[in-house]
């Protein structure tokens, strides 16, 4: 199919659009330009020519002559006004907005169905990774097994620097904030609610399976202390945040949880602020995906890859959800976990189902031993502060 000149209205000029911009204007072949951008601040100091910008989002959304609206702000529910009212004026739609996106992914759907609009966003997950196209292209069949890996720069690069590099919790974000890779407010970083916003958008692609994000048991690294270190360095273990989803007795798991990997481990080599996505199929077995998950550029060439597409009237299918056997969520699965926790009592140990090590001491205490998903994501004692667990492997 032959490419099209496509013009571009741009919501949001960040760190992202200014990425988009950079990338856009380094990169030959691609017939697309900027025609306007939106912004809120109309007196912040601007990289390029005030004559890109407005204030008045209607300059975008009801230009007949711009074909794809690109949404990269941080607000929400106007994001999600954005984007709707976009593809009911029929424009395609590139969107970076995991949180907007997970949110409401069965409604989007929806809306795509009927209005046949394209909605690309691809940097909604793993950034400079092109995971859901791949899941979209490559594995739209039924014999994908699992789908795994770090989504999230901003907490890998803060892991990184505490273990590689000896440097506080705090110092180490403070610089992933300084380089761009974490937001002023950190909490769905360090929480692990960016990767399991994203590991919704996934499980849609992999498994054709719609979730809430709040379906699905997340822990991030802020519970990390001295001792939980100290414990990874002794059994030669990197620490890892992991988004995970999986076949399993019929249905999927999901969850996001700091896991304690070997060093043969395919993510363990993953570093600073990079991504890495492990995908198992039935015959290929194990595939590996590495990039960039965080930074304007890299975020920006994802932004990019998806407008390259629109060119050429890309749109996603959702093969795995056309093909009706969808699997529902399940959290029926056995986790190894170590646990550990500051005084007696904070856990239920009748929760595990077996426990293979156990450790007290004055300040710590740590047990190791099985217990089942759905268990972990009901127990009341998991959501204490001076609780910390990491799946073993």
């Amino acid at each position: 199919m032959d490419k099209k000149i496509i013009n571009l209205g741009i919501f949001g000029f960040g760190v992202v659009g200014q990425g988009l911009y950079e990338v856009l204007n380094k990169t030959k072949g691609i017939n697309a330009r900027i025609k306007k951008i939106c912004i809120k601040d109309p007196d912040k100091p601007r990289t390029i020519d005030m004559s890109y910008f407005t204030t008045e989002r209607n300059e975008i959304l009801e230009d007949p002559t711009i074909d794809v609206v690109v949404e990269l702000i941080n607000d929400t529910e106007a994001a999600y006004e954005i984007v709707t009212t976009a593809m009911k004026n029929g424009k395609a739609v590139v969107s970076a907005s995991k949180r907007m996106i997970a949110e409401n992914l069965k409604s989007l759907y929806e809306l795509q169905q009927k209005q046949r609009t394209p909605f690309l966003y691809e940097a909604a997950c793993c950034a400079s990774i092109p995971v859901i196209r791949n899941l979209e292209e490559y594995y739209d069949n039924d014999l994908l097994n699992a789908v795994e890996g770090i989504c999230n720069g901003s907490t890998n690069y803060i892991l990184t620097k505490i273990t590689e590099d000896n440097i506080g919790f705090q110092t180490a974000l403070q610089e992933a904030q300084d380089k761009g890779f974490a937001e002023t407010d950190p909490t769905y970083d360090i929480e692990g609610i960016d990767p399991k916003f994203k590991l919704c958008i996934l499980l849609l692609h992999a498994f054709g399976t719609f979730v809430k994000p709040e379906e699905i048991l997340n822990i991030g690294i802020s519970r990390l202390n001295d001792f939980d270190i100290s414990y990874a360095r002794q059994h030669n273990k990197k620490i890892k945040l992991l988004a995970k989803c999986r076949k399993q007795n019929g249905g999927v798991v999901a969850y996001v949880l700091p896991h304690l990997i070997g060093e043969k481990h395919l993510l363990g080599d993953v570093d600073n602020e990079y991504n890495g996505v492990l995908v198992e199929s039935s015959f290929a077995e194990n595939q590996f995906f590495v990039g960039k998950g965080a930074g304007g550029t890299a975020t920006g060439s994802a932004v990019l890859s998806d407008i390259s597409a629109l060119t050429y009237n890309y749109h996603y299918e959702y093969k795995k959800f056309a093909q009706a056997n969808h699997l529902a969520l399940t959290h029926d699965i056995q986790l190894k976990v170590y646990l550990r926790y500051k005084k007696q009592g904070q856990i239920n140990l009748a929760d595990l189902y077996t426990i293979s090590e156990k450790y007290e001491s004055a300040n710590n205490h740590y047990i190791v031993g099985t217990i089942n998903l759905k268990k972990l994501k009901e127990a009341e004692w998991l959501k204490n502060k001076e609780v910390n667990l990491f799946v073993l492997e």
